[in-house]
């Protein structure tokens, strides 16, 4: 993945913002487009989020980086495609060419008498805007208590906080996460290494999966065999498909890192 850390202008001529370009351009679009200069928000996902973008031409990528409204979510949704499957008696739905792969790799692991099941039913695959939004707002509004009660937020700053639009809620929450008033869900990091920003998650693609057994080594081999990958720094149980052999993720400018012992 490319590396947050790294200034613009290295990000824009790494390999991984090459392979992109690349990607996209075979989609009629270009990073600029989905995901423009001046959106801070929409920049952070890209680097954070991003691999989707460079996922097979199986299956296909949002046309943005975050989108604004549910109507936006159900047109992409209802253009990409999308297939439903009972798993542990939770109905998921992906786009076809992932939920192929999704199943292939669990019948595998049966075989070997492992399994793969959604973790939080439902919620693990297709999410929509709303969801987001519920999610965003499971680590915004607690947040804005314990910095309060932790003195590093007045109340006049939390109720302007608690008034701010939706999307200009995750541009804020940034900006105070630079002086380490963090968001994530134990207040130790960003939000977005916790939850997606409204708009911006890869469940909205109908390209994410998050396993209940992304802890076995095994699990984690067969999911990779099968086109699904970790890409998104901790947030481990979370698999995002793209349809690519492992030894091809290199060209496409995603690198190996192990995190809790993960890789």
């Amino acid at each position: 993945m490319p590396n947050s850390n790294q200034s613009a202008t290295a990000n824009e001529t790494s390999p991984f913002y090459v392979a992109l370009e690349q990607a996209l351009s075979r989609h009629g679009t270009k990073v600029d487009v989905i995901c423009p200069p001046d959106d801070h928000v929409a920049r952070r996902v890209l680097h954070d989020y991003g691999a989707m973008f460079i996922a097979d031409d199986s299956v296909a990528p949002p046309p943005v980086c975050v989108f604004s409204n549910e109507e936006q979510v159900s047109g992409f949704q209802k253009a990409a495609g999308c297939a439903a499957a009972t798993i542990d008696d939770s109905v998921i739905e992906l786009q076809p060419a992932a939920m192929g792969a999704l199943l292939s790799a669990r019948e595998a692991a049966l075989s070997e008498g492992l399994n793969i099941t959604p973790r939080d039913g439902a919620e693990a695959a297709r999410r929509n805007y709303a969801d987001t939004v519920r999610l965003w707002n499971s680590r915004f509004l607690p947040a804005l208590d314990h910095w309060l009660e932790a003195g590093r937020l007045t109340q006049s700053q939390t109720d302007v906080l608690r008034s701010l639009p939706i999307h200009e809620q995750a541009p804020a929450v940034l900006e105070l996460e630079k002086e380490g008033i963090f968001f994530s869900k134990d207040f130790s990091k960003s939000v977005l290494y916790s939850i997606a920003a409204p708009g911006a998650s890869q469940h909205i693609a109908m390209l994410a999966f998050d396993a209940n057994e992304f802890q076995d080594r095994r699990v984690r081999e067969i999911l990779a065999h099968h086109g699904w990958f970790q890409t998104v720094l901790s947030d481990l149980p979370h698999f995002t498909f793209l349809g690519l052999g492992e030894a091809a993720l290199p060209d496409r400018g995603l690198k190996r890192t192990e995190v809790y012992e993960q890789t």
